[in-house]
């Protein structure tokens, strides 16, 4: 495993983050047992980052990894975000940090993050006190690094990143999202200022980590990629940038976390090739040519009233258009999505439009998702 120095205090942190979004499921519920067998081999593999939220699977995210890290505690650095989207009052603050103590089994978290900060959720948290609050945190020894993650314009960021000295911050980017909110003058802004920069969706929720499509061959030859999907290309090209303390990866499966753990030691800085970065650019020519929804999986949409599961009718449609493999995905949708399993499928969207403002990418939910019925059903 490979390591950075984060800028401002000096911690040395894993290039690969156990990102606890996508734990493995079973039964429509988190798998622990497999989720436990994960965990220690990622902190026997090198691994040291490990990240979750309050609403991770269902608010059960935190319990679940208080109890994956029972013996572990003390060989990782733990991060967890105040939801701030549900922050009302001061007093909200301190009684989310407690609970997330509580749930976590801990008596502190190493980085402390305010969620998916937008323009209005900053100025929400600037009038109620949330870095006055954040600090006393830190002087009680409930938090240790202050942060925040981040969706919205480059403006925002910015004045974000000016506003305090800020131990770190979250950003997605990765190679199909180089000009997407913070982007790749965020990134670089944030580093000049001396904020480490912790990087989410790599992969894009998982659509960059696609089988190497029959178009990408000849310049995969060229780059001698013997990887039978874009996975590790896609995770070493944010590792190219020297200004990524950490990447994050929701990973699902012990053969995934095995795969970027391998790809993880290869991941220096400025260590991609010239073929290497001309396969990157043709992978992303070819995906804005073929991705139908720019949807990350991060589930913010949910849950959906209708009991829609928004995320897998937007992996199935973009997994289709990039492979071509029509059939196969209308296959995997409908059996995923069949009656009693993960939730519902397209066509039981009512157009109730309570999705669409939760979407960090800003997605029109409700003309998509008929999309997805009209391919799918």
């Amino acid at each position: 495993m490979l390591y950075r120095e984060t800028p401002r205090s000096k911690e040395s942190l894993s290039i690969l983050g156990f990102g606890c979004m996508r734990l493995p499921m079973k039964d429509g519920q988190a798998d622990e047992a497999a989720a436990s067998r994960m965990m220690h081999v990622a902190v026997e593999k090198g691994i040291n980052y490990v990240d979750t939220a309050w609403p991770y699977h269902g608010g059960q995210g935190e319990a679940i990894v208080g109890r994956l890290l029972k013996g572990l505690r003390d060989k990782v650095y733990l991060a967890t975000k105040l939801p701030s989207w549900l922050v009302k009052k001061r007093e909200d603050m301190d009684d989310f940090l407690d609970k997330q103590l509580a749930s976590l089994q801990t008596d502190h978290v190493d980085v402390y993050l305010l969620h998916a900060l937008t323009a209005g959720r900053w100025e929400n948290m600037t009038r109620l006190g949330a870095l006055e609050f954040m600090e006393k945190a830190r002087a009680a020894g409930k938090i240790r690094q202050i942060a925040f993650s981040f969706h919205d314009g480059l403006d925002t960021f910015k004045k974000i990143i000016d506003a305090y000295p800020w131990d770190l911050c979250q950003i997605q980017y990765n190679f199909m999202d180089e000009n997407f909110q913070a982007g790749t003058t965020g990134l670089e802004y944030a580093a000049g200022k001396g904020v480490g920069v912790i990087v989410m969706e790599p992969l894009r929720g998982g659509n960059l980590a696609a089988p190497v499509p029959e178009d990408l061959k000849g310049p995969a030859a060229l780059a001698r990629y013997t990887s039978p999907t874009l996975a590790d290309i896609g995770l070493r090209w944010v590792w190219n940038r020297p200004e990524a303390s950490i990447v994050l990866s929701g990973m699902s499966s012990e053969e995934q976390m095995e795969q970027n753990i391998e790809s993880a030691s290869r991941g220096h800085a400025g260590s991609l090739s010239a073929e290497e970065l001309a396969l990157v650019k043709a992978a992303k020519d070819l995906f804005v040519s073929r991705m139908q929804v720019p949807c990350t999986s991060c589930a913010y949409c949910k849950p959906c009233p209708q009991d829609v599961d928004i995320p897998q009718c937007f992996t199935n449609l973009n997994n289709a258009a990039i492979s071509g493999d029509w059939a196969a995905q209308k296959s995997n949708y409908n059996y995923i999505l069949a009656p009693g399993r993960e939730g519902q499928k397209a066509s039981a969207c009512v157009e109730c439009g309570t999705c669409e403002p939760k979407c960090p990418q800003h997605i029109p939910i409700r003309e998509k998702l008929k999309e997805v019925a009209a391919a799918f059903e």
